[in-house]
């Protein structure tokens, strides 16, 4: 008797405890999320500890306890990706785990208008979760890249590829530029850039101030033309969109006369010549645009605040398109680019 009691207390209890723990932790193991579809976001650098408790105080798993042992015995504590990912409905501890450790971080569609600079693409994609301003502006600065790239530049502006793309967030910022740079590449694999008086990287640059300088997409031939006859002329080009570059990082929205007046390496209304590099990414048209401009006489445009420009000879007849469209306050007056139909 004594042995059968002994044998109870010490032996078939504790074994009954076990099983019934057993019972209880894969009870709670298996509790099925039961909500709809979720997306969880795993932030870079996140502890462990810290995505336990969001994935329970978000109703995914039901005891963060049994999760983390779970993880430990699986050896995946220190594994899980960053990113953003979807729990679904039915997701049982395990599942979850393995969602977060082994699958695919959704992806989230930026788009990149044209026309668009590094500094404007970098708060694209900030604001968008994928890369941090500063990191992306690093890469695109950073000589070892450039060099890998093949962009005879100091920097990559003029061949971060307009397009609208996919990627997971907290994507590096070096993956994010060689992306476009890729793109840039595939899209002009086929564009023959030879050029009367301009290498590729003045085709760029040019194509980057056409791109710039008009809304009007089928104006980009013409706005081309007018800047091919003033490098012939040796003309200054003039461009506004060149001076406003140059000081980014002061600009407040209006130009004026003393930027005009300020010597860099980007203001064409000093320099006789082409700015220094590309001021924006241009599309594929106005590449093509300053690769074949349209043949006219015209050296001079006003915006006819519309989006679309009047196109002169002499600088006489200019200074009357100015007068019209720009000093005479009722012809801006309801007028916007944004309104243009093309």
């Amino acid at each position: 008797m004594l042995k059968k009691t002994l044998f109870a207390t010490l032996v078939a209890a504790p074994l009954l405890a076990l099983i019934m723990l057993s019972v209880v932790v894969a009870f709670i193991f298996n509790q099925s999320y039961t909500g709809p579809d979720k997306t969880f976001t795993v932030k870079s650098g996140e502890t462990f500890g810290r995505i336990n408790k969001r994935l329970y105080d978000e109703g995914l798993i039901s005891n963060t306890r049994v999760f983390h042992y779970y993880a430990k015995y699986k050896g995946l504590m220190s594994k899980f990706r960053a990113g953003n990912f979807t729990i679904t409905t039915g997701s049982n501890m395990g599942r979850v785990l393995d969602t977060l450790v082994y699958g695919q971080p959704n992806l989230t569609s930026v788009t990149i208008p044209e026309g668009k600079n590094m500094y404007e693409i970098a708060r694209i994609f900030a604001n968008a979760g994928i890369t941090s301003e500063t990191a992306f502006l690093d890469a695109v600065k950073h000589p070892d890249l450039i060099s890998q790239l093949s962009i005879q530049a100091n920097n990559l502006e003029g061949y971060l590829y307009p397009e609208t793309y996919r990627f997971a967030p907290n994507t590096s910022a070096k993956a994010v530029a060689k992306a476009m740079i890729d793109l840039f590449n595939e899209r002009t694999k086929n564009i023959d850039f030879n050029h009367p008086f301009l290498n590729k990287h003045q085709v760029v640059t040019l194509a980057s101030v056409v791109e710039k300088e008009t809304g009007a997409k089928v104006e980009r031939p013409a706005i081309a033309g007018v800047f091919t006859n003033r490098l012939k002329k040796r003309m200054r080009l003039q461009s506004d969109p060149t001076t406003i570059y140059g000081i980014w990082a002061r600009y407040q929205g209006n130009i004026k006369k003393a930027d005009l007046l300020e010597m860099t390496p980007y203001n064409t209304y000093k320099i006789p010549a082409l700015p220094m590099g590309p001021i924006s990414n241009p599309s594929l048209e106005a590449i093509e645009a300053v690769l074949h401009p349209a043949q006219h006489d015209y050296l001079y445009f006003v915006s006819k605040n519309d989006g679309t420009h009047v196109f002169s000879k002499t600088y006489q007849d200019h200074e009357k398109a100015v007068h019209s469209f720009q000093r005479n306050a009722k012809a801006r007056e309801g007028k916007s680019w944004r309104n243009l139909k093309q």
